[in-house]
């Protein structure tokens, strides 16, 4: 079976490559790391990702921002987007309904297993 590709953009260095180390483990799945959000759109326009994980506070352009420049983007309206968050309580995430501009999301910091099974579930939504 092809392996799921992954596009991460986070600011965070550090946390974009354990989070690539953790993904690429058990050979499910090829991760790309984009850590600048003004790059994020030609990155996945180049790399053609199953899924974006997508943090909302970055500097320059926000989460929302590249949300919307994807969904404007043809080739790339359809793909799949996870928000990462720090910014949001377990209560918030009830309040929301589980999702922020209509999507899904995970708060910071993320424990890899149930990443994968968020993960899981979207793909195979």
């Amino acid at each position: 079976m092809a392996k799921r590709r992954i596009l991460v953009v986070d600011d965070e260095v550090g946390f974009t490559k354990l989070l690539k180390l953790n993904l690429e483990k058990d050979g499910q799945y090829e991760v790309r790391i984009e850590n600048d959000g003004v790059k994020a759109v030609d990155s996945a326009r180049e790399f053609q990702p199953d899924l974006i994980l997508l943090d909302i506070i970055m500097p320059e352009k926000d989460g929302g921002e590249v949300l919307a420049d994807l969904q404007r983007e043809p080739s790339l309206k359809n793909v799949r987007v996870l928000f990462l968050t720090a910014t949001v309580s377990i209560k918030g995430v009830e309040q929301r309904d589980g999702t922020i501009r209509g999507m899904p999301f995970v708060g910071k910091p993320v424990e890899p297993k149930r990443l994968v099974k968020r993960i899981e579930e979207i793909l195979n939504s």
